[in-house]
């Protein structure tokens, strides 16, 4: 069911919007966990290391896939809010296009990079092999994950949170499956675990097309509205490029670090990696809190009701955060029993890398909180340049720490360049957003 985002009290029709999507958020954490679990298991620690270590590039590719429908979602949440069809459906042909156009030269070229981007990547040699063909199987399957993420964007841009998260569901029990049998009877490896993965979120993405269209009749689109509309795929490529753009700039200083960590050992990738699996929880709640505010900003930009989107950015922010300090809580009451989830018989040096991880991160998952709020909210309003300029921010911040505190404090060091990131990156984003509203304010008179 659709939610009209510019209407009722803001922190409730936040919320509902959010948990769907919170729900979705996690089954795909459950997806790579399933994958990670297994993979360590009932394979072992070098072949949980070789999926850890090519897992922050396929973040990576991920990345840029949500910003760019992110991007498309929040062009068609404006027209929906302004009341455009029209429009509104040259939108939605127009992020079809570009999607598909996106899917083939990503396939194409990350493909035939892998080995280069395992060399990149400084993967230990005794892993390489395991973790070239988990990244190879992941990028074939590039298209499968731009195709949900495109009409999962669609519905949420809608206002319908709901449909999405039904067939996710689905598709992550039914990856638990093709998990097992894949590695287990089959004896695929860790190409077998990506594979699974590939399948499940192709049936996902299918399943809403089917469901959406059935649903909505501004997916019903004529042949008028498949005509090529060279200034709104413009306008789409322009906002969307952008947002995937800054995405990935974050992921670039992610790669940074987990080619640090992968030159500490197979040991401290394998600890590292368990970490930031469990780690994925903060970044998936927090962007389902990303694409509810920017859902929500967006069609109430477009509707031009400046003080609704104020409230709506408040009360995201206190959910946002109010959910942190959650999470906070449950990692530590956890943290004892996550090492031996992906790994059978850890080494204790395993369990000191991903604690030591914890350690240094947990506290900043606020500013992490802050970070996601003000900087959705400055996008969903038009600004791109002040996003894109706190990207550039945590990319420096993120790859300067990695190597500068690396060489000098080793691990440790490492993992603190994340928080330093989103510090940096909060002092840009919340002045603009201070800024901007002030601007909009005084302009209604």
């Amino acid at each position: 069911m659709a939610i009209d985002l510019t209407k009722g009290n803001p922190f409730s029709v936040l919320l509902r919007f959010s948990l769907p999507v919170i729900g979705g958020n996690l089954f795909q954490l459950f997806y790579t966990l399933a994958d990670t679990v297994i993979v360590g298991q009932t394979i072992g620690e070098g072949a949980l290391a070789a999926v850890g270590a090519t897992t922050v590039f396929v973040y990576f590719i991920l990345c840029f896939i949500q910003g760019l429908t992110n991007g498309f979602s929040i062009i068609l949440a404006q027209n929906i809010g302004s009341h455009d069809e029209h429009e509104a459906r040259k939108s939605i042909a127009s992020s079809v296009y570009i999607s598909l156009a996106f899917s083939i030269v990503l396939t194409l070229v990350t493909c035939i990079m892998t080995p280069w981007i395992i060399a990149l990547m400084d993967v230990p040699s005794e892993i390489s092999d395991d973790a070239s063909a988990y990244l190879f199987v992941m990028l074939a399957g590039t298209g499968a994950t731009i195709l949900y993420n495109l009409i999962s964007n669609m519905l949420r841009a809608l206002g319908d949170s709901r449909t999405p998260l039904v067939y996710l569901v689905f598709s992550s029990l039914l990856n638990i499956v093709l998990d097992i049998v894949f590695i287990v009877p089959f004896g695929w490896g860790v190409g077998g675990a990506a594979a699974a993965t590939v399948l499940s979120q192709l049936i996902a993405g299918v399943l809403s097309i089917i469901s959406a269209v059935r649903k909505y009749d501004l997916l019903h689109l004529s042949l008028d509205d498949w005509k090529p509309d060279g200034s709104n795929i413009i306008r789409n490529l322009r906002l969307g490029f952008v947002m995937g753009f800054q995405m990935s700039v974050m992921c670039i200083g992610q790669l940074v670090m987990q080619a640090s960590v992968n030159s500490l050992g197979t040991i401290a990738i394998a600890g590292y990696t368990a970490a930031t699996k469990v780690d994925q929880l903060s970044v998936l709640v927090n962007n389902a809190f990303i694409t509810a505010i920017a859902a929500y900003v967006a069609q109430n930009y477009g509707a031009r009701d400046i003080e609704r989107i104020r409230n709506g950015v408040w009360s995201g922010l206190l959910i946002t955060e109010l959910t942190d300090f959650l999470m906070i809580m449950i990692i530590l009451i956890v943290e004892p029993f996550i090492v031996p989830m992906f790994v059978s018989s850890p080494s204790p040096e395993v369990f000191g890398y991903a604690r030591d991880f914890f350690t240094v991160t947990l506290p900043f998952y606020p500013v992490l909180g802050l970070l996601c709020v003000y900087r959705t909210s400055v996008q969903s309003m038009g600004n791109s340049w002040a996003p894109f300029a706190a990207c550039i921010v945590e990319l420096v911040a993120r790859c300067s720490a990695s190597i500068l505190l690396g060489a000098l404090f080793g691990y440790m060091g490492i993992v603190f360049s994340s928080p330093l990131a989103w510090i940096g990156a909060d002092a840009i984003v919340i002045p603009v957003y201070a800024v901007m509203m002030r601007r909009l304010r005084r302009s209604q008179g």
